[in-house]
């Protein structure tokens, strides 16, 4: 298959990278800075692109089978205080990015997009969310090291998902467990709905690189077309 990866420079995008080539398909990797594209990697194509604009995505993604946005603002890489600083000021982004991907699509009824979205908007309990309860979001937050304020790009995500949800696209939205790390792939992790995944310790945790798997996973497996689903340890 021809993946197209928005943000493949990320911490999660250049994960998805890797693990697609390691399963013998091609990459189209989008970066917003032409100055971050690497040189010399055999069958990937690298292509700047706009994910805030329906034009520059159309141009680019033709010839596609598959996209995966795993946009966020900032390069969190290699400095996610500023990602935080960014979404705090500009939480709206993930909404915009989502309309422009879905405008982008009606040109390619065809393509699927799956989208790395937020775990904020998981429910703790059935039709509550932590992003619609402000005392558990705060305290979630507290837990991770995330400033109160961060809690605008949680709304942000959530808001996102919820334009997905109107539309008749091929979309596919994924939410991390809500505890992401650098780690190593173990492929031993399960699949959820709506609610976080838990440990037999009641976390909800997940590394990079086996998140990174179960997306392919679905890349290759499409079992949730049109609806959310997240993954955990």
């Amino acid at each position: 298959m021809n993946i197209g990866i928005i943000g493949a420079t990320g911490n999660i995008g250049q994960r998805i990278l890797a693990g697609a080539l390691s399963r013998g398909h091609y990459v189209t990797a989008f970066t917003r800075e032409p100055s971050r594209i690497p040189e010399g990697k055999k069958k990937i194509a690298w292509k700047s692109i706009n994910v805030l604009d329906s034009d520059s995505i159309a141009a680019v993604i033709g010839g596609l089978d598959l996209l995966v946005s795993t946009y966020q603002p900032g390069n969190a890489a290699k400095n996610f205080n500023d990602v935080v600083e960014q979404s705090i000021r500009n939480p709206e982004s993930y909404v915009t990015a989502a309309k422009a991907l879905l405008q982008a699509l009606e040109q390619y009824p065809r393509l699927r997009l799956i989208v790395v979205g937020g775990a904020g908007s998981l429910e703790i309990k059935p039709g509550v969310t932590r992003a619609d309860s402000p005392d558990a979001l705060r305290a979630s937050l507290k837990q991770l090291g995330l400033p109160e304020a961060y809690e605008v790009a949680v709304r942000g995500h959530r808001d996102a998902l919820n334009v997905y949800r109107t539309s008749n696209r091929l979309w596919t939205y994924l939410s991390p467990a809500e505890q992401i790390y650098p780690g190593e792939r173990t492929g031993r992790f399960r699949l959820g709905g709506d609610q976080p995944v838990t440990d037999t310790n009641g976390e909800s945790r997940i590394s990079f690189e086996d998140f990174a798997a179960a997306l392919i996973d679905e890349v290759e497996l499409p079992h949730h077309v049109q609806r959310r689903f997240t993954v955990g340890y």
